[in-house]
């Protein structure tokens, strides 16, 4: 008795494979080359705001920066850390002390990579610092420099220096780069969160 010949195989199934693969591609391209369309993410999810264009640490000469004991520093040797920075009178008022607050917490609360991370304040006069905050920020680099060019540094455009200075922080990169400040007022918790994703998902430093 003759065997009926074998149906041919349908190739349906290999296409709805194939579509279900290469859909995740397509959409991303669609959402990159076509925003038209609404598919791409809009806005920024970052707390503070990104310093464009990213500046380098300038050369040791142009800061002119000095320890507490008068020794010369420069912050580029720094290089290869996440360098969080703050500015404020040496007599520190509650307003500097909030931004300390700021600084040392951010850092400290980075669990397993804080090592990745240091901290920075830079003393804009001649003025004492007391030992309470000596005590209570110990591990922060304290640094004297002249506001005028340290403003200058951080936000070259500026007409206003001490407004420039009043920012509670901004981040440098480990390639060197001023990369972020946050606003005035700053929530301690999203500036937190903010270095905790820079960490996450950057691979220097």
């Amino acid at each position: 008795m003759p065997t009926k010949p074998a149906k041919p195989r349908s190739i349906l199934p290999l296409v709805l494979v194939l579509l279900v693969c290469l859909a995740p591609l397509v959409f991303a391209l669609l959402a990159y080359y076509v925003p038209a369309l609404g598919l791409r993410p809009s806005g920024e999810n970052n707390y503070g705001a990104l310093v464009e264009p990213q500046r380098p640490v300038p050369e040791a000469q142009a800061l002119d920066l000095h320890t507490l004991d008068g020794q010369p520093f420069d912050l580029r040797s720094l290089h290869g850390k996440w360098v969080l920075l703050s500015a404020g009178s040496g007599a520190c008022p509650e307003s500097c002390v909030k931004k300390l607050f700021i600084l040392r917490n951010s850092h400290a609360s980075q669990g397993k990579e804080v090592n990745r991370l240091t901290r920075v304040w830079f003393i804009t006069d001649d003025a004492p610092v007391s030992q309470q905050i000596l005590d209570a920020y110990k591990g922060t680099i304290m640094v004297r420099a002249d506001p005028a060019r340290l403003a200058a540094y951080l936000a070259p455009k500026t007409t206003d220096p001490s407004a420039t200075l009043a920012t509670p922080m901004w981040i440098i990169d480990p390639l060197g780069n001023l990369m972020m400040q946050f606003p005035a007022n700053a929530d301690p918790i999203k500036v937190r969160n903010d270095i905790k994703k820079l960490l996450a998902n950057s691979r220097i430093g």
